[in-house]
């Protein structure tokens, strides 16, 4: 019988002096406090929408971005763009309807990374 192998240990970097700055930078543009997901009963629905459409504002933009990436490299038929813009643009309104829908604006559903940023 074999001995299992003990999982290898590794060493955390430490923090750059423009990463610590980046992120004391994140933590005062949000006042000190971090945005949480509300879970109080009468507000649990909207702080649920707001999640599932900033994920999905998130996706949208990120097979936007792929979109035009392939454009630019010639690997998409006429058709396929015109179907692929299409489809964008009506999930874009889709998310637009809902947010408005749960009283929420397009800001509510931009992401924000920490020390990276907002995602937009």
């Amino acid at each position: 019988m074999s001995t299992p192998k003990r999982p290898t240990r590794r060493r955390v970097a430490p923090m750059k002096r423009t990463e610590l700055n980046a992120l004391r930078a994140a933590v005062r543009r949000n006042g000190g406090a971090a945005v949480r997901w509300n879970a109080e009963p009468e507000d649990v629905r909207k702080s649920v929408a707001q999640l599932v459409l900033a994920l999905v504002e998130f996706l949208r933009k990120l097979m936007e971005r792929q979109a035009i990436r392939r454009m630019e490299a010639n690997t998409l038929t006429k058709e396929q763009v015109e179907a692929v813009g299409l489809a964008l643009m009506q999930l874009e309104e889709a998310v637009r309807e809902l947010a408005v829908r749960f009283g929420l604006r397009p800001e509510d559903l931009n992401l924000d990374l920490g020390p990276l940023g907002r995602l937009s």
